[in-house]
């Protein structure tokens, strides 16, 4: 366990040479490879997320290959990863959303869907209003209705907040020019 939480710390401190050196303490000591797989593939959520939004690729890229391949050939793999995860900008931005997200959803309880969002398959659930108001955001001016979505018995929450690295500078962009819509629809 040490030995993972040494490299695990290296990978989010950007310090290539001592994750490089943490994973062949590892893979020398006989560490299943497979568990340093899973451990490489949960960090590039966890610690990368967004902010480079090919580290998951890569990792499970690297879990296959080492399936495929075994040792010592799939140990390279690895070394691959471990090289891309460790250079690649941080952000636990998705990580802290999931749980605002979770805490947000156990604090509400099992509140219904706004009817709006709901199909109406049926003559019955048309008289009951799903399905009344929805906003097809396709054919909205810039593909954007800014309807709400959460249940109507709370209001709009941010639970996402990206930070201003690697791909969730974009993501950031994207996030205000909605929100600058909806203040306008």
């Amino acid at each position: 366990f040490n030995l993972i939480s040494a490299l695990h710390k290296s990978l989010r401190a950007s310090d290539c040479d001592a994750a490089l050196y943490w994973l062949a303490r590892m893979l020398s000591a006989g560490e299943d490879a497979r568990y340093i797989a899973r451990r490489l593939t949960r960090f590039a959520s966890e610690d990368i997320g967004l902010a480079d939004p090919q580290a998951l690729p890569q990792a499970l890229a690297a879990w296959e290959a080492y399936e495929r391949l075994g040792s010592p050939e799939g140990d390279l793999s690895l070394v691959q990863a471990v090289i891309y995860l460790a250079t690649a900008p941080k952000s636990n931005a998705a990580y802290k959303a999931s749980k605002a997200a979770l805490g947000l959803a156990q604090q509400t309880g099992a509140l219904p869907p706004p009817k709006h969002l709901l199909n109406a398959p049926t003559k019955m659930m048309k008289d009951f209003g799903y399905g009344q108001g929805y906003s097809y955001d396709h054919d909205a001016e810039n593909g954007f209705s800014g309807q709400h979505c959460f249940p109507d018995e709370i209001a709009r929450h941010r639970l996402y907040e990206p930070k201003q690295i690697g791909f969730e500078r974009d993501i950031s962009k994207r996030l205000a020019y909605w929100q600058k819509l909806r203040e306008t629809s």
